[in-house]
């Protein structure tokens, strides 16, 4: 099954927050961190962008979102 990965503008509409917004939630482990797509490329894969933005909408809390953001992250490098 093919992975698509979002750029920058394309997480920024689907998410709705500003390019600051996204890493601070990242700085905050509110996020996903991004991956590298080459020297001065990075993206987002698209599921996490989905499962982070449902979890937002079912009123999870920051905790919850966090425990979430390490499970995206672990599942991400055991596929690597």
């Amino acid at each position: 099954m093919p992975q698509t990965i979002y750029r920058l503008p394309a997480v920024k509409t689907e998410s709705g927050y500003s390019r600051s917004t996204i890493y601070l939630r990242i700085s905050q482990g509110l996020w996903t961190k991004q991956v590298s797509l080459g020297p001065r490329c990075v993206g987002w894969p698209a599921h996490e962008v989905a499962a982070l933005n449902a979890a937002r909408i079912a009123g999870k809390t920051d905790d919850e979102i966090r425990a979430l953001v390490l499970k995206l992250e672990a599942a991400r490098n055991a596929a690597a």
